[in-house]
């Protein structure tokens, strides 16, 4: 049965090839090849994929998904496609499916939004609610730099609390947008923000989310 991370894999790597090796990303400095090789290494390479979060190991993470870069581009598409080897904990279906499905979502967005041309991506009422569930759980962590409160609210009233504080600023979207806010993206996501225009000025001089 396929899942909610690989049709978004699959997704990834479709907008990857399309857009080719060059074409400009949501994340910050980075072109279609260097996402695609920091997805790879992530996958692939966890004895450097911990400088993610880990500062002690960001330069052999550097160095590791330079090599990445450097091989040629339709061979970076191709391992994103096939996924993790074997041994690999992200072969796992139920980690693959609650640490890729917001990851690949993402990135898939980064590549999307980053295009002049691009448009809405529809969520169907499925996955939009898995993705609020993922949302609900981590929005603390994701949260924890902003200089106010900050509540997550779907169009539907539910809620989630991503940083506790006053003032607070509201942000209202749908749940694929509440996602990219909260993870950096917020210039890029369709959201409406509610609160006192101090506080909105502040959130918007910080940038939300983890590494990814």
């Amino acid at each position: 049965m396929s899942t909610h991370a690989k049709r978004e894999r699959l997704l990834l790597a479709d907008l990857l090839e399309a857009a080719g090796p060059d074409a400009p990303t949501l994340c910050d400095g980075w072109s279609t090849r260097e996402l695609a090789a920091h997805v790879v290494v992530r996958e692939r390479r966890p004895d450097a994929a911990g400088g993610i979060v880990l500062g002690v190991l960001k330069s052999r993470l550097e160095r590791v998904q330079a090599e990445f870069a450097a091989k040629p581009y339709e061979e970076l598409i191709q391992l994103i496609r096939t996924g993790p080897p074997r041994m690999s904990p992200y072969a796992l279906k139920q980690l693959d499916e609650a640490a890729n499905t917001v990851e690949f979502y993402v990135h898939a967005e980064d590549v999307r939004r980053a295009q002049p041309d691009w448009t809405p991506r529809e969520l169907d009422a499925v996955f939009a609610n898995v993705l609020w569930s993922r949302i609900e759980k981590v929005a603390r962590l994701l949260g924890r730099k902003s200089p106010v409160g900050v509540v997550l609210r779907r169009p539907d009233g539910q809620t989630a609390v991503a940083h506790r504080g006053t003032p607070v600023v509201t942000v209202t979207g749908e749940p694929g947008e509440l996602v990219l806010f909260a993870f950096g993206r917020q210039d890029a996501a369709k959201v409406e923000l509610e609160g006192d225009e101090a506080a909105i000025a502040r959130l918007a001089e910080v940038k939300l989310g983890i590494a990814m």
